[in-house]
């Protein structure tokens, strides 16, 4: 593993023991209902184009094709402002809708600055722990409001499904 990955992953873990807002007072369901569907048929296509290896992410919003070369089928959704697959520090994938729960509009969505280990806002500011913790806020308004990011499923298996992801 590279070093600054070691780095990253210890910097995420001293955040999250430091920062975490008490789990009684987040807020999780802002972001308003949409249908959260996406499917990896196969191993093969997750290694093409999941994510892997701790403090990666991936961008996933159907009505603009991104991932360009994602097979998005007519079941596939994305959810209110699109998905943000990351395989957090423990290598475990995590998923959170984009739309910041602050803004709550499809257009405003959480990214992660390159060199950086925390989804941030381009609007309000706000950043949020991704790589663990499941997008609890760690500064702005989502921090002083108790907005966490939308979490959603991932189930792995089935007969014909490697990993799925729904609401």
């Amino acid at each position: 593993m590279k070093p600054l990955n070691l780095i990253k992953m210890a910097v995420v873990a001293a955040t999250a023991i430091f920062t975490l807002p008490a789990c009684d007072s987040l807020n999780d369901e802002r972001i308003p209902y949409a249908p959260v569907r996406l499917t990896f048929t196969t191993e093969g296509m997750w290694n093409i184009y999941g994510v892997a290896g701790a403090t990666s992410s991936k961008r996933y919003i159907k009505s603009e094709h991104i991932p360009a070369n994602f097979p998005y089928t007519a079941l596939d959704e994305t959810g209110f402002g699109g998905l943000l697959v990351v395989s957090d520090i423990m290598g475990d994938t995590q998923v959170y809708d984009l739309s910041c729960p602050v803004e709550v509009r499809p257009s405003v969505r959480v990214y992660i600055p390159a060199d950086e280990i925390h989804a941030r806002c381009p609007q309000c500011g706000s950043t949020y722990e991704v790589f663990s913790n499941y997008g609890v806020p760690l500064s702005g308004p989502a921090a002083q409001h108790g907005y966490a990011l939308q979490h959603y499923h991932v189930v792995y298996g089935g007969a014909t499904e490697y990993l799925v992801i729904t609401r």
